[in-house]
């Protein structure tokens, strides 16, 4: 492929591990080779900005954003206190002037400004989840665990993980204030843990980490209220009824790039399962649930190509790459695992083909910034 693409795995940083590990992709072999280590203190997650300039991570102390250069090198620009408790996923609105910040510790969802230089800026706001969930285990309390904006950029889904619920955010552009307008309610104890859109934005795939599911909603938009409705309820499991099924623990969910095929990963049973999509419909077809060679898949990518896959073993301490047989729905081992301490998350994106220079991206954020007082006066 003519693009270049970077791979980045965010890691906890209490042993070897420095924070983000950076690894060159080759597309067509479907390797990763390592290149540099940024420390980010336990940098659970990270997000891209629209225009691919700039990568965002978790950090003990808030949130750190990263100038990407034209090898997807980082060179860290500023960071922010979120006023809260570590987060722990990120994700930029459509639009690119907001980073949204899920809090699983203390059930917090926050919004900051994010300039035109890349540098981020004031905290817009904050709103706490409240409510009980079961109180068997750790579900007893808010936990958000994702926050993902709807494709038409109208709402945000925070998926809380210890309330059984998506609760659905309109986003205030005037006040930059997000305002509840629906409750997504799931079953007790299902344990809600990410919420990804199909490529046509017209359904919602919510990964289960309890009950070990996939349920698919059809997402409208167009009204008044966004309108999600349960179209399917899909296991992740190899063995649906197995006895031990409750020690398992769905975990990574990802969209390959030719929005025909889901990923998703299974800690407990180690495994990786692929679904088909209807494109018609949006429903899913099991194509096989396979072991992963390691311990504890705690997210999952899939390369450009649609041809290969990566995994990070949180427990195992490494990400193993595969080559995937969409024939005979089987996966391939491709190459020997790359060691990382606790991996939390890997994502692969293309390098920005012209980035700005600092002095450039200044004057911009100028003139958007006047542009935007002078609409608002």
């Amino acid at each position: 492929m003519d693009k270049k693409y970077v791979a980045y795995v965010g890691s906890y940083t209490h042993g070897s591990s420095l924070g983000i590990q950076v690894y060159d992709v080759d597309v067509e072999k479907g390797t990763l080779t390592e290149r540099s280590e940024v420390p980010v203190s336990n940098a659970s997650h990270t997000a891209v900005s629209k225009n691919g300039k700039y990568l965002y991570a978790i950090e003990d102390e808030g949130v750190a954003v990263f100038r990407r250069d034209e090898n997807g090198d980082l060179t860290r620009i500023n960071s922010v206190d979120i006023d809260g408790m570590r987060g722990c996923f990120l994700a930029t609105d459509v639009d690119g002037k907001y980073l949204y910040v899920a809090g699983y510790h203390d059930g917090k969802v926050t919004v900051v400004h994010t300039h035109r230089d890349g540098r981020l800026g004031s905290l817009m706001d904050g709103v706490f989840h409240s409510g009980l969930g079961s109180v068997a285990e750790r579900n007893f309390r808010p936990h958000v665990n994702c926050v993902r904006p709807t494709p038409d950029n109208k709402y945000l889904c925070a998926v809380d993980n210890g309330i059984d619920q998506v609760k659905i955010y309109r986003i205030n552009k005037r006040t930059a204030k997000l305002e509840l307008v629906d409750i997504l309610r799931c079953p007790r104890e299902s344990g809600p843990r990410i919420i990804r859109f199909s490529k046509s934005g017209k359904y919602a795939y919510i990964l289960f980490e309890l009950s070990n599911e996939i349920k698919v909603y059809s997402y409208d938009g167009s009204g008044k209220q966004p309108e999600f409705e349960l179209l399917q309820t899909i296991s992740t499991l190899n063995k649906e009824d197995d006895k031990d099924a409750i020690h398992n623990a769905a975990s990574g969910l990802a969209l390959a790039p030719d929005g025909l095929h889901l990923f998703c990963t299974t800690a407990g049973e180690d495994s990786v399962t692929m679904f088909e999509i209807n494109p018609e419909n949006g429903c899913l077809t099991k194509k096989f649930n396979l072991p992963i060679s390691g311990d504890y898949p705690k997210d999952i990518v899939i390369f450009p190509d649609n041809k290969h896959i990566a995994v990070a073993n949180h427990g195992s301490n490494t990400v193993n790459v595969f080559t995937v047989d969409y024939e005979k729905n089987i996966i391939v081992m491709n190459g020997k695992p790359h060691h990382v301490e606790t991996p939390n998350c890997i994502h692969i994106w293309a390098v920005p083909e012209q980035p700005a220079t600092p002095a450039e991206e200044a004057i911009e954020d100028k003139v958007v910034e006047a542009m935007e007082e002078k609409k608002e006066s």
